[in-house]
């Protein structure tokens, strides 16, 4: 799919003209009748929450792969003493862990921890800047979701379903709350590759809700939507009597064309398309940011050059009201390859990159936004598709773990410096009663917006959906 502009409006065009007989406001009454093109409700205006929300933004971090967090935040002396021994039966049981060959033996990576914080939350020397900010996280350490391939975990983690064809998180938050800044999408992706991440557009769809909610993918770069400026041989005067001339002559066609709302919907796209003109490139240019700033990113350090300038890239967005900003690891040279954090083998040396390439940035993040006064107001979500074994394989590296792993939350409204749930004693998969699925925490972050789950409801094909299908609730525990 492209990320070009003409495609991004063609897209909105069709799906504004489609609200008119099949949109709903949030916990509202949906359309009974067609309505008059001039009745039409702007799909993209504000809409109120259905109670008083902690945010204004997310910034949902995605770990394209699948780290493995066992190395990372979930310390486990257990493992490590059992280091070599074959599993015991115990942990598999009721387990299907036939994913990539079966288990190897348990496997410790080669890596020493340490406690942080007041909280006293442990962190492996992976992530030596992110340890800093132990205090401000809310850890969910009894994870689970359903599916261990990464296109099927991938689409659960964006979607809440195994199947493509249903709405992004993102997707049901811009369609809920609309646009808190016309001249800027409201739901953007930005990603770190030159192509886009696996999945691609799956990650951002906004499924069976019209188009106009769908998210807008921002390459990497300088011009960061394909197509945005205007072509050399064309000036500002005159794409903007173009525009005008475009803009009376479909007013005029309204009187005509009373019920065809797909012909005010393009001319909204047009209007649209002039003011992203102007905001988009503004809003995504760090070249002003200090020198100061774009340290604390980490743009110094070729590692982490791609993802601190997304995550600078994020914090300009959420600072501009950009509603979801969805930011998509990407892939680095390991050993002659591109591989992202899916280290079924040589784990050190994957995660030892992968780690360096977002410990700073999310660091520095999270300390820009404290510092600016933003991150009360913004959510930051930690994530991926699911977790790594405790048992190795190909020797040095871990296989997919969709039962028990971390994820975390920082920002507005989150209880920082607690940890929420547990996994086994090797860290194999989530015991006890307090485990999260995927559904729980998008009940969460819709709560933390201001929207009960339950209540953001989209009529298709006579069914009333919801974002987290039939499941989900919120996890109270995480909240402050």
């Amino acid at each position: 799919m492209s990320n070009s502009r003409r495609d991004f409006l063609l897209k909105a065009g069709y799906g504004l003209g489609g609200l008119a007989l099949t949109s709903a406001l949030p916990g509202g009454g949906f359309f009974a009748t067609p309505v008059l093109a001039s009745e039409l409700i702007d799909p993209l205006a504000p809409k109120n929450p259905h109670f008083a929300p902690k945010v204004k933004s997310v910034i949902w971090l995605h770990q394209n792969g699948a780290p493995s967090t066992l190395d990372l935040y979930d310390y486990k002396p257990e493992l490590i003493k059992r280091a070599g021994q074959e599993i015991a039966p115990s942990f598999l049981k009721g387990l299907n862990v036939a994913i990539r060959g079966g288990t190897g033996k348990l496997y410790a990576s080669n890596r020493s921890w340490k406690q942080y914080g007041e909280s006293g939350a442990w962190f492996s020397d992976l992530l030596p800047n992110l340890a800093n900010h132990a205090d401000k996280l809310a850890f969910i350490k009894s994870s689970v979701t359903v599916g261990a391939t990464h296109d099927i975990s991938i689409l659960k983690l964006n979607t809440g379903s195994l199947n493509p064809g249903r709405p992004t998180l993102g997707a049901w938050i811009n369609y809920a709350l609309g646009s808190a800044n016309p001249d800027l999408p409201s739901y953007v992706a930005l990603y770190s590759d030159q192509k886009e991440p696996r999945g691609g557009s799956a990650n951002w769809t906004s499924g069976f809700l019209p188009a106009v909610y769908q998210g807008t993918p921002f390459r990497p770069g300088d011009s960061p939507i394909l197509h945005l400026e205007r072509p050399e041989n064309f000036s500002a005067e005159q794409q903007r009597n173009s525009l005008s001339l475009l803009n009376k002559l479909n007013r005029h066609g309204y009187a005509d064309y009373a019920h065809d709302t797909e012909l005010q919907a393009r001319n909204r796209s047009y209007e649209l398309a002039s003011r992203i003109e102007i905001a988009a490139p503004e809003a995504v240019d760090i070249s002003k940011e200090s020198d100061a700033t774009k340290e604390l990113y980490g743009l110094n350090d070729e590692v982490s050059k791609g993802y601190g300038a997304n995550l600078l890239r994020a914090r300009r967005l959420a600072e501009r009201g950009v509603r979801f900003i969805q930011v998509i690891s990407g892939d680095l040279e390991i050993r002659g390859e591109n591989r992202n954090w899916d280290a079924h083998n040589s784990l050190d040396e994957n995660h030892g990159k992968h780690a360096r390439a977002v410990d700073k940035p999310i660091a520095g993040l999270l300390e820009d936004l404290k510092s600016r006064g933003l991150l009360d107001s913004t959510l930051i979500v930690w994530t991926s598709e699911f977790g790594r074994t405790s048992y190795g394989q190909s020797g040095n590296g871990r296989d997919h773990n969709p039962w028990g792993y971390t994820q975390w939350l920082a920002g507005g409204g989150v209880k920082a410096g607690f940890t929420y749930g547990e996994t086994d004693e090797v860290g194999l998969r989530a015991v006890g009663e307090n485990v999260v699925d995927t559904y729980d925490l998008h009940a969460t972050v819709l709560h933390l917006l201001g929207l009960n789950h339950l209540k953001t409801t989209f009529l298709q094909n006579g069914r009333s959906e919801r974002p987290t299908v039939v499941y989900g609730k919120v996890v109270k525990e995480l909240l402050a």
